[in-house]
């Protein structure tokens, strides 16, 4: 545990982000599963890309794992 004043905020800052992380990481893999499941209408689709954009653009996931995901779903909706 820490000792000084500064790390114990730091712990607790860093709390707060993983679960807000974790919270974003959940919701766009949830999402794609989803769309697996259905028919992929346009709707579902843009929500999945918006997710996923969401992700990458606070630094959760890699910029080219964002487009090699939204690339896959593309194709997993075209081949439907």
């Amino acid at each position: 545990m820490p000792i000084i004043k500064s790390a114990k905020k730091k712990l607790r800052k860093d709390k707060k982000k993983t679960a807000r992380n974790i919270k974003y990481e959940k919701g766009y893999k949830k999402q794609i599963k989803k769309l697996k499941k259905r028919t992929g209408d346009k709707k579902s689709v843009n929500l999945t890309f918006s997710m996923i954009d969401k992700t990458a653009k606070k630094g959760i996931i890699h910029k080219n794992k964002a487009k090699r995901l939204k690339s896959r779903v593309a194709k997993l909706v075209k081949n439907k």
